[in-house]
Formats: C-alpha cells, structure tokens, sequence
C-alpha cells in the first residue's frame, strides 16, 4: 500500500509473519505493554508455531504452551505468563503506544490520552475533533481516524477485551512542582530511563517536548547528549543534570523573575 504523498510502499497484511512479528516486539516493549521476557527469540517462535496470530493471542497463551518453546524452561514460562497478565491493565496512553498506529509516537499517544480520556471516547471521535487536539495534526487525526474504523482494529480491540485487556485512564497532575514547564530530554540518565524520567515531569505537571525551542523551560542531560544540548545552550536554556532534575521535583514551582 502507498499512502498519498509517500513514494515508499509498505506492507500490510495483517498476516504476514514479519510484520506481525514486529507488532508484536513493539506492542511488549517497555515504553509500551511492558512485557518482560517477551523478546526476539520468543515472539520468533510463537509466530512460526502459529501460536499467536495477534496481539491478543498472547493473553491466551498458557505457561505450557511457552515452556515447550526452545530454550524457555518452566520458571521461564511462568515469569512470561506473569509479565503478560500483569500488562492487562497499562495506562491508555502505553495501550495506544502500543498499538501502532501510524504516526503515533509515545507523545501522541500521551495527548490523545489525556485529550479524550478513555479508549471508547477516542474510538467515536471525528477526523475534525482529532485535529483540533494541540499537537495533533491533519496528519496523525487522518492516521488515527483511519486505524479505528479498520475492520481488523476493530477485531482486535474486541479480542483484547474479551481477554480482559482494559487500558487505565491515568489522571495527570494539573498542577505540581513542574506545572506550566517545557522539558527536553537528551542523553542517557545514570539511574532511570527517558521514558521514567518523561512520566515523572507530566506526573507532577510538567510537559516534554521533542525538541528544544526558546518556549523550553528545562533540558534535562544525560551522557552523550547530542545536538540538543547544543542548542540549549545556544538559546541560553537551563540544563539540569538528573541530580538537579530530581532536586526541582522537591521544591515549589519557581517564581517568574
């Protein structure tokens, strides 16, 4: 299928095992359903074993079934079955990040979220009311728009349902520490990821952008930071270390000079 405006030509039946492989990988990694032990090795075996056809199937999936895989004894069967019940209840926006709809990035994912509230409201919404979302785009709307009137997202939702999948609304802080703050994150933090240090800024009432622009209030750096610091310090934007960071968590919104 080529999409209009696009030159590249992409693949999407629903049924192919490459392409079902990496729905797959992506809908457990950590950023989304978060589910530990389902890697490459794993998810290669459950797709070429007809196992699983979807994302739903592995809610299904009994510790038997995973410890006859290849090199996936008992105890290792039965962590899996765990990390998969547990990620039944994620919040909306890792639910939605994990989908993979087309465009829509952990950010995205995280206004829509916040934005429509729960996964039925979103389902209902017009092209338009994704539109007039900020940060959303005619862009992401179409794509959103598109993916929850396929037949097969349909079917699938029905499916995770039916196996007690029901993503959580998390209720985010309107104010806080970090309310009205634009934070960028660039480099590797020495004790959490980007992703845990994101969901602390917007859980105290912070917000991250992706990139640095003169409306960013903090950039938060890490190891090999890359261009964006650059940039910070081009437009005289604060730069915390993850101590400091942690240290603006504790104290009251600081004042406007």
């Amino acid at each position: 299928e080529r999409e209009e405006g696009e030159v590249a030509i992409r693949c999407v039946n629903e049924h192919c095992p490459a392409q079902l492989k990496r729905r797959l990988l992506h809908f457990g990694s950590r950023a989304a359903m978060d589910i530990e032990g389902l890697g490459e090795a794993v998810v290669d075996q459950l797709v070429d074993r007809h196992l699983v056809a979807d994302q739903a199937d592995l809610y299904a999936l009994s510790v038997e079934q995973i410890a006859a895989l290849d090199r996936m004894g008992l105890k290792s069967a039965r962590n899996l079955v765990r990390a998969i019940d547990a990620s039944r209840h994620r919040p909306l926006d890792r639910f939605l990040f994990a989908l993979g709809i087309r465009h829509v990035g952990s950010r995205a994912a995280t206004v829509l979220a916040d934005a429509f509230g729960s996964l039925e409201s979103l389902q209902e919404a017009s092209e338009d009311d994704l539109a007039e979302v900020p940060e959303i785009g005619p862009v992401i709307a179409a794509s959103v728009y598109r993916y929850f009137r396929r037949a097969e997202t349909r079917r699938l939702l029905r499916k995770l349902k039916a196996q007690g999948v029901e993503p959580l609304r998390v209720k985010r802080a309107v104010s806080g520490p970090l309310s009205g703050l634009t934070f960028v994150l660039t480099g590797t933090l020495p004790s959490m990821t980007r992703e845990e240090a994101k969901r602390l800024i917007e859980e105290n009432g912070g917000k991250v952008a992706s990139s640095v622009s003169r409306r960013t209030n903090y950039v938060v750096a890490g190891e090999k930071p890359g261009s964006k610091l650059q940039k910070a310090r081009a437009l005289g934007v604060p730069v915390l270390d993850q101590t400091r960071f942690l240290g603006l968590l504790r104290r009251k919104r600081p004042r406007a000079k």
